[in-house]
């Protein structure tokens, strides 16, 4: 944590805001006030430049060209990447999720260059994933099955630098062939579940937090998220 708060950078929802996504900022502002810790919450839009000493960025997602605008002016920026290699956690979704990644599928499917902060390469497939998705976390990052959704014509290919993020057990997630779902390294993690995925999924918000502050959190009562939870996994079930 770089002071006494966490500072939240919610990256250009101008251009990178779709489903919702505004709710991952909420959640994280919440979950850290009921445990007494103070945030900040920027919201950037895409002429302002990228501060550098955020705790944790948020991109969202939205359609080709505000995508390839966005990835456009953050490499121009260049302060998403001088905040990652001084530990910040950067958490994306679908369009965002795909341009942290070395290149993805512009407006007609040619490779649009991408960040290089994860790495893996989307491009488009042959038929969009639409519905709900359920996967198994890595175990390592101590997170409960997640329950989204997802919305996309990518198909990821992961790198050997970066490790999947889920196990995909209902829906298409990376589309590879590999059966997994997002992709993370260090504290920098994408996933194609689609808007406010950390409503349905305390526990992923919880890791982000975890890795801001640098240590343990206090339990949280998650009764209410929990039935939540329950009830989408039963949906999916069937």
């Amino acid at each position: 944590m770089s002071s006494d708060r966490i500072k939240i950078v919610w990256i250009y929802p101008d251009l990178l805001s779709t489903y919702g996504d505004q709710g991952n900022t909420i959640v994280l502002e919440r979950r850290a006030a009921l445990r007494g810790i103070p945030t900040e919450t920027v919201s950037l839009r895409s002429d302002e430049p990228v501060p550098a000493d955020g705790d944790i960025y948020l991109l969202g997602g939205g359609e080709d060209r505000p995508q390839i605008l966005a990835a456009h002016r953050l490499r121009g920026d260049g302060g998403l990447a001088r905040a990652v290699q001084s530990g910040a956690v950067v958490f994306a979704v679908c369009a965002g999720y795909q341009l942290l990644g070395h290149e993805f599928g512009g407006e007609e499917g040619q490779p649009v260059p991408g960040l290089g902060l994860l790495d893996i390469r989307s491009g488009r497939g042959e038929q969009r994933a639409v519905g709900e998705i359920v996967g198994d976390v890595a175990a390592e990052l101590n997170v409960p099955r997640i329950t989204g959704f997802e919305n996309h014509q990518g198909v990821t290919q992961l790198g050997p630098n970066a490790r999947p993020f889920a196990k995909v057990l209902h829906g298409v997630g990376n589309g590879g062939g590999d059966g997994f779902e997002g992709a993370y390294s260090g504290r920098v993690l994408g996933t194609y579940m689609h808007g406010p995925a950390l409503v349905r999924n305390p526990g992923l918000a919880d890791l982000l937090l975890r890795w801001a502050v640098g240590r343990e959190l206090q339990p949280l009562d998650d009764s209410w998220a929990g039935r939540l939870r329950e009830e989408r996994l039963r949906a999916v079930a069937g």
